[in-house]
């Protein structure tokens, strides 16, 4: 897949769960979330007020901690397009 293709593709995708109203599984949140962070090169800690959350974040991000952006892109759009189907 070609870099521009990704990045619009991984936008529309994020678009997409941005503006889901229903509510979405905690684990399947939990893996966007640590794709989404690397694929913006975001390295910030969680910022949730509860350590549990925090928690379960940092897991996540430890669990995709060897993907490139370009990867975690790639995951977010399949996981997005996944959860689509369901």
């Amino acid at each position: 897949m070609k870099n521009e293709t990704l990045h619009i593709e991984f936008r529309e995708a994020v678009n997409y769960i941005n503006s889901y109203t229903d509510p979405i599984p905690a684990d399947l949140l939990l893996k966007l979330y640590a794709y989404y962070k690397i694929a913006n090169q975001n390295f910030e800690n969680p910022g949730s007020k509860t350590p549990l959350i925090n928690a379960f974040k940092a897991n996540a991000l430890i669990q995709a901690n060897n993907t490139s952006p370009e990867q975690a892109m790639q995951h977010y759009i399949e996981l997005v397009e996944k959860f689509k189907t369901v």
